[in-house]
């Protein structure tokens, strides 16, 4: 494109992870990344490991976010300081509430790139994934073209020492949470704080794994770190937990005694959809959300990509398994059905069940076909318990399997329900249907917005996300209550 000169920055913004509000002048001699995004654009949030990385190999560059909402605040974006320490942005970021920005730069939508020499001219514009392999080499020969004319500023921007960070509790917004049976451990995706926690069935903690730090490091329990894990799978044979690390677009392996964090497959960058298989550590994933052991594969809910893959636990191999890659709701052959995104998976040992969150439907595989047992289309969702094809949801993420029953973490209903796929009945269990926090009978419990839940000991056990908590269910004496998380 043909440089242009980049306009200023209106006045009276709101900044983030900065001490003052920055202008064109304050950048001059840096080459400068506008990501334009939104918060609850799942796709932009995709795209926040390629930036790291690109900062990380480009210390001369600078990033600044800009948040440009497409409508008025909601669930995602109602508190943009929390949705900046939960992606683990720490570049300055600007709120472009009435799109100031987005209109002064000729942004269509979302995510859009823009950038900006050290002269502070506009010289490229590109939008959507991959972004890391575009611009790597535009990077180094801008750097290498402005250091040679001495034009290139390399100090930290000092603005970006004022980072938004907060703790909040012993979790922040928990994902999944699993259990191993024979050691009496409960494990638990501590998305917002970047590792996994390991608790007895009381609540005390045994240990953290992951440095609590966003990052993409193997190694040690202290040492490794994770981009917002969610997914986890434990396999009691192995004394091995595997981790679906959604923002790194990878998939990890924990293994004990050794106490080693090993990537086993995934890229670090996000892969286009649909994606092709092989290698593990050379094929690039794309937001994995949820595990499965089967029959010596893993199966991957792949939100991003809207498939399931499968990868080979002794090898390593990957693949897609199920999903053309289309969006839609659509039964049928493996190759041909298709995916929203699904976001939870289960097996009975057998087949799957998975939780496509967003058509708000529950699918099962079998024997090379995929079936809708729950939802009928992206758009049809809502509360009903009934038999399962009139039933409705609405974007439940987790799901669980206990003796011959599944059990749905109801998401955006704030509820816990159960399906038994021989009568194909639904009812809730937990919750009220309105958001909130209470514990008490079952029927009068409140959650927000639940994600995960496994069945350890005869109690279920579910990350209540919105309330930053575990809760525990007795479907004995029908009541919910708060796990205290200590130690």
């Amino acid at each position: 494109m043909k440089p242009t000169v980049a306009p200023d920055f209106p006045s009276g913004l709101e900044w983030l992870n900065t001490d003052r509000p920055l202008r064109v002048h304050d950048l001059a001699g840096r080459i400068v990344l506008l990501s334009f995004a939104t918060f609850a654009c799942s796709n932009c949030m995709r795209l926040v490991p390629e930036i790291r990385r690109l900062k990380e190999e480009h210390p001369e560059l600078t990033v600044i976010e800009v948040h440009s909402p497409g409508f008025e605040f909601g669930t995602a974006a109602e508190n943009p300081r929390e949705a900046v320490r939960f992606a683990g942005i720490d570049h300055p970021v600007v709120i472009d509430r009435d799109r100031l920005l987005w209109q002064a730069f000729g942004v269509r939508n979302w995510p859009t790139f823009v950038l900006i020499d050290p002269g502070g001219s506009i010289v490229g514009m590109t939008t959507g994934e991959g972004l890391y392999g575009r611009l790597n080499r535009k990077l180094n020969l801008m750097a290498q073209n402005f250091e040679q004319r001495g034009l290139l500023e390399k100090s930290p921007l000092q603005s970006e020492a004022k980072q938004e960070r907060k703790q909040i509790g012993a979790l922040f917004l928990p994902g999944k949470i699993t259990a191993d049976n024979v050691g009496m451990r409960l494990f638990i995706s501590d998305t917002g704080h970047h590792r996994i926690v390991i608790a007895d069935r009381d609540g005390k903690i045994l240990e953290t794994i992951g440095s609590g730090t966003p990052g993409n490091l193997d190694g040690s329990f202290n040492d490794a770190s994770f981009y917002q894990p969610a997914g986890l799978v434990f396999d009691e044979e192995a004394n091995t937990l595997y981790v679906a690390d959604t923002g790194n677009h990878t998939i990890r392996q924990i293994s004990w005694p050794d106490r080693k964090v090993v990537t086993i497959a995934g890229t670090g960058l996000c892969g286009l959809s649909p994606g092709e298989g092989g290698a593990g550590t050379m094929t690039a994933l794309n937001a994995p959300r949820d595990l499965a052991l089967m029959g010596g594969y893993l199966y991957i809910a792949m939100a991003g990509a809207r498939q399931i893959w499968r990868l080979d636990t002794a090898t390593h191999e990957i693949e897609p398994y199920a999903g053309s890659g289309q969006d839609g709701l659509v039964d049928g052959p493996l190759d041909k059905a298709a995916f929203v995104e699904p976001s939870g998976i289960v097996t009975d040992g057998e087949v799957l069940y998975v939780a496509d969150s967003g058509a708000s439907a529950i699918r099962r595989i079998k024997r090379g076909m995929v079936e809708t047992f729950i939802g009928r289309s992206p758009d049809d969702f809502g509360d009903l318990d009934t038999i399962a094809r009139m039933a409705r949801i609405h974007h439940s993420k987790g799901i669980a399997y206990h003796e011959g029953l599944i059990y749905l973490a109801d998401t955006c209903n704030h509820k816990i329900k159960e399906f038994d796929p021989a009568t194909g009945w639904v009812l809730t269990r937990v919750g009220s249907g309105s958001r909130g926090y209470q514990d008490g009978l079952s029927g009068d419990a409140r959650l927000d917005e639940p994600d995960g839940l496994v069945n350890f000991s005869g109690l279920w056990y579910i990350t209540d996300t919105g309330n930053n908590i575990i809760r525990v269910y007795d479907p004995v004496r029908h009541v919910v209550s708060t796990l205290r998380l200590w130690g």
